[in-house]
């Protein structure tokens, strides 16, 4: 009975760091970028875009299409970014816990 008390105290503390790096994750930012630089979007860790920015050499009424590609490819990096920082955060705390393969928390 008190390997059950201390895997639960263990659980409380991990949910508790969990629900701390999830607040944490909100105010990390990464930037994603397409063309060369041209478009870049930030947002934060858990995917919620914050702000786009496109060079003005892309303005040209001929390439809004070139320009929409861009920003979605934009957008798609800084999610890909995003996504590893979430991992690399949420594995520091379940690191050494006994938890069974492939169990995902996050």
């Amino acid at each position: 009975m008190k390997d059950i008390m201390g895997l639960m105290k263990q659980a409380q503390a991990l949910q508790q760091k969990m629900a701390d790096a999830q607040a944490e994750l909100e105010t990390l930012e990464v930037e994603g970028a397409s063309g060369g630089g041209l478009v870049s979007v930030k947002a934060n860790a858990k995917g919620q875009v914050k702000a786009v920015r496109i060079d003005p050499s892309l303005a040209v009424p001929d390439e809004v299409e070139i320009l929409e590609d861009l920003i979605v490819a934009g957008l798609n990096d800084a999610r890909v970014k995003a996504e590893r920082l979430t991992a690399e955060r949420m594995g520091e705390l379940t690191r050494g816990l006994p938890l069974p393969p492939g169990l995902k928390l996050f």
